[in-house]
């Protein structure tokens, strides 16, 4: 089986591979294309995978026939489609810079510029969709029967305008479900993989509502225990009280939300955004991962090295703004996205079902919503693809900014459509954490001053 992986060059793609080496079932992804527009981050990274499948005792490149995928690399996108079964989407329009400079222009107007929440994943969708849309036209027109998983953030935008011309065959994954869920079960002394999780929203704005351990919900008995709580990432964040009263677990990302001032003087206070952070890191792993002559193994191990410390600032200012600490072990170890990944394919292509908290198109899952909204929930999937499961209603606080978010987006999609500026205003304007409509305008004037990928809005 063949997977193409958009965003080749990427820093999480080892996570990927890593995964893949471990499936040794029939059916496994015996090839692995990697694609990206810079071959020096293409180069490095082949360099990191040969390291990984040398480490797992296997010869690299590996033939088809041995337990490593066999890795090649390219820059032309309809080659690295062509023949492919599952088309891995992670690009990043703008590279990192592209990022530091989208908190820069938030954070100058006193508002949250994060790379999905708020300005900042305004301002990365409107130079992402378009881009997303190009790439779903190309795989419909060189591989028509693969299947999409993508992980382009603002993962659940990106998901539905490839909907639009890709249909069901387009999955969005998100790791920060899965984590969370994982969490709740190990607090509660359950097995994750014996728990069935009650989670509904959108991709980074949801919430675990219920955690059922042999038909029994588990979770009041944790709203219970304010010890229980606080043992775990969520719980520090957000604080015993807050959850109680919400009756439910938020996703990480609802932080920017609940405690948004707290937040932003925090990234205003911080020696450097997340974004910088990353991208001065990133540079320096590229560049040795890239130098002459390097040594066996030494490639992964500036690889393990950066994604260590990568894992362990994870939200940095927000721990600080809720007083929560450092990251414990549990909360910065592997098993996200890459293995949702795996999973879906295993589904996918040998008809293996199973139960995934994906994001999807609606369809008459949440009532408030229409049929193409793509929202976050558990789903069945087997070889027809994903399919929600039915879920209650959202309460009425959760309700408004879902439909104010999603109404968002779907400004977005319209902007990036229409090439039209009115559009992507109204789209900044009409964002809870953005609290003025002047406000908006600046940063749309502001994101077209830094972002060449955005002169298309007139």
């Amino acid at each position: 089986m063949r997977l193409t992986i958009l965003g080749g060059g990427g820093f999480r793609v080892p996570l990927v591979y890593g995964a893949l080496l471990g499936d040794g079932g029939e059916g496994r992804v015996t090839h692995v294309v990697l694609h990206d527009e810079d071959p020096a981050r293409l180069s490095a990274m082949a360099r990191v995978l040969a390291d990984q499948a040398a480490a797992a005792g296997a010869a690299y490149p590996a033939p088809a026939s041995g337990r490593a995928p066999a890795v090649t690399a390219t820059t032309d996108l309809d080659e690295a489609l062509g023949g492919a079964d599952f088309v891995f989407s992670a690009i990043r329009v703008g590279g990192l810079e592209g990022r530091a400079a989208d908190e820069r222009v938030a954070l100058a107007e006193g508002v949250l510029g994060q790379e999905t929440v708020g300005a900042g994943g305004i301002a990365y969708g409107l130079r992402t969709v378009p881009v997303a849309r190009a790439i779903a036209r190309a795989v419909a027109r060189r591989a028509p029967e693969a299947w999409v998983i993508n992980f382009t953030n603002p993962a659940g935008l990106v998901t539905e305008a490839m909907a639009e011309i890709l249909g069901d065959r387009v999955i969005g994954i998100c790791d920060s479900p899965v984590g969370l869920g994982r969490r709740v079960a190990r607090v509660l002394g359950a097995r994750p993989e014996d728990a069935w999780v009650d989670y509904v929203g959108l991709n980074h704005l949801g919430w675990l509502r219920g955690l059922h351990v042999g038909g029994r919900d588990e979770l009041p008995r944790l709203l219970a225990d304010a010890e229980a709580l606080e043992s775990f990432e969520e719980g520090r964040l957000f604080g015993a009280e807050w959850l109680r009263a919400l009756g439910a677990i938020p996703n990480e990302y609802l932080h920017y939300y609940y405690f948004n001032r707290e937040t932003v003087r925090a990234y205003r206070e911080a020696r450097q955004t997340r974004g910088a952070f990353l991208r001065d890191q990133q540079r320096g792993f590229y560049a040795e991962a890239g130098r002459p002559g390097l040594a066996p193994g030494a490639a992964l191990a500036a690889w393990e090295r950066t994604r260590a410390e990568r894992e362990a600032t994870y939200m940095a200012e927000n721990r600080e703004a809720a007083g929560a600490g450092g990251r414990e072990d549990a909360d910065t170890e592997s098993g996200g996205y890459e293995k949702v990944a795996l999973a879906l394919m295993r589904a996918i292509a040998r008809d293996e079902r199973t139960t995934l908290i994906l994001n999807v198109p609606n369809r008459s899952t949440l009532s408030v919503l229409d049929a193409e909204a793509v929202i976050e929930v558990p789903c069945l999937v087997d070889a027809n693809g994903a399919h929600p499961v039915a879920v209650d209603p959202l309460p009425l606080h959760a309700t408004g900014l879902v439909t104010a978010v999603k109404a968002v987006e779907r400004e977005v999609l319209a902007a990036s459509e229409s090439g039209s500026r009115a559009a992507a205003a109204k789209a900044f304007a009409l964002h809870p954490l953005v609290d003025s409509a002047a406000v908006a305008r600046r940063l749309l004037d502001g994101y077209r001053a830094v972002h060449p990928g955005l002169e298309y809005l007139r």
